[in-house]
């Protein structure tokens, strides 16, 4: 038996003081956030360890279409075009893996990782065909914990959002998914949202990011482009 003083100097685990508190089990998921805010107000876990629970369960609820990169803001190599055009792009670019198209967005036939342009700059014979990985594809409805658990088991970080009709939609990456738990993560998909949408160059002639919203567009530069169509340049 443990004597006075090792009782005294025992003191529960995170898990055992959690246990504790969640003695009651929650009937859904609000009462089970709210036990864990108690949790929380109680000094049981630190506001990270919240935040990250509460990501877990927020990533059951969300669809890919939530999070997805829009085919508008795509980087893609196209197939046709010869190695000297599109490497300085990838350069550019700086992601580690570009997915690759005929002539079209919505034609992507596989993903090129940008290491394997090494291979031009040694010599070697060099097909792009022959370097693509095969492109995964998954619906827009997909649910993100199903779909990082995919990325998981498949050792894969990339993916293809396709719409209802069958149309590229957009893309997904790993890092997508795993910052609605942890956070924000500075990746290579990242852009900087609080530089300007539209920047002058020169007189005249505007540098307009696609995301730009028409009425935001016309205002700037004095055009009256219709935006019952589409509501944003790209």
């Amino acid at each position: 038996m443990a004597t006075e003083s090792e009782k005294q100097n025992h003191r529960p685990s995170l898990l055992e003081r959690l246990s504790h508190f969640l003695l009651r089990e929650p009937e859904d998921r609000e009462q089970l956030v709210e036990l864990l805010h108690g949790a929380y107000e109680n000094h049981l876990m630190d506001g990270d360890s919240l935040a990250m629970i509460e990501g877990v369960l927020q990533v059951s609820e969300m669809q890919v279409r939530d999070i997805m990169i829009p085919r508008s803001q795509m980087d893609v190599i196209d197939i046709t075009d010869p190695p000297e055009t599109f490497i300085p792009f990838v350069i550019e670019a700086a992601h580690s893996r570009f997915p690759v198209i005929e002539d079209d967005k919505n034609d992507v036939i596989g993903i090129l990782l940008a290491k394997d342009l090494l291979r031009y700059y040694a010599g070697e014979d060099f097909d792009v065909r022959d370097m693509l990985r095969p492109a995964v594809f998954i619906p827009e409805s997909k649910r993100l914990n199903v779909l990082l658990k995919e990325f998981r088991s498949n050792r894969n970080h990339i993916a293809i959002v396709v719409d209802e009709y069958g149309g590229v939609a957009g893309m997904v990456t790993i890092e997508d998914v795993l910052e609605q738990i942890v956070g924000d993560i500075e990746d290579e998909y990242d852009y900087d949202e609080d530089e300007d949408n539209i920047i002058l160059q020169a007189e005249g002639k505007y540098r307009v990011k696609a995301l730009t919203e028409i009425a935001d567009f016309n205002e700037t530069v004095g055009t009256q482009f219709s935006d019952e169509e589409f509501s944003t340049i790209g």
